[in-house]
C-alpha cells in the first residue's frame, strides 16, 4: 500500500509541475498526453516505452512533427497525418511512446508560440522522468531501466 501510496503522490507531483509550466507557457493543452506519459512511466516503469529515451524523445520528436506539420496547415486533416508521422518516426528511431502522437496532434493545431511548445515538451518529458526516477528511489525500485 505504501507502494501505492508513493507512486500516487509523485505522479501528483509532476502533474501539479505540468499544469504550472502549462499555465506559465501558455501551452496547457500538452497536459494531457503527459498525463498519459506519466501513468505509463508510474504505472509501467519497465516497458520500453516508459524508458527516458521514449518518454523525452518521443515527446520531442512528435512536438517537432506536430508543429512542422502545422506549417503546412492547421486541419484535423492535418493533425491526423502529424499523429500517424510520430508513431511512424518514433518507432524508427527505437523510441516509441504511445502518448506523443497526440502531442504531435496539438502541435499541429498551434498557431503561435510553435517554439515554445516544442521546448515545453521536452521540459515536460524531463519533468515526468525526473518524477519517476524520484518514486522509484522511494519505493525501493529501479527506474530507468536503460537510458539510451
Amino acid at each position: 500500500m505504501a507502494k501505492l501510496a508513493v507512486t500516487t503522490l509523485t505522479s501528483v507531483a509532476a502533474l501539479a509541475c505540468l499544469v504550472l509550466l502549462g499555465k506559465l507557457s501558455g501551452h496547457l493543452l500538452l497536459i494531457p498526453p503527459m498525463a498519459a506519459s506519466m501513468a505509463l512511466v508510474a504505472a509501467a516503469p519497465h516497458l520500453p516505452l516508459s524508458q527516458p529515451r521514449s518518454v523525452i524523445g518521443g515527446q520531442v520528436v512528435s512536438a517537432l512533427l506536430g508543429v512542422g506539420t502545422g506549417l503546412v496547415s492547421h486541419s484535423f486533416w492535418a493533425a491526423a497525418v502529424a499523429g500517424s508521422l510520430a508513431i511512424g518516426a518514433t518507432l524508427w528511431l527505437r523510441m516509441p511512446h504511445s502518448p506523443a502522437a497526440a502531442t504531435a496532434v496539438i502541435g499541429t493545431m498551434a498557431t503561435t508560440g510553435q517554439v515554445s511548445f516544442v521546448v515545453c515538451s521536452g521540459i515536460a518529458a524531463c519533468i515526468l522522468v525526473g518524477f519517476g526516477i524520484v518514486g522509484s528511489r522511494l519505493r525501493g525500485a529501479t527506474y530507468p531501466t536503460y537510458w539510451f
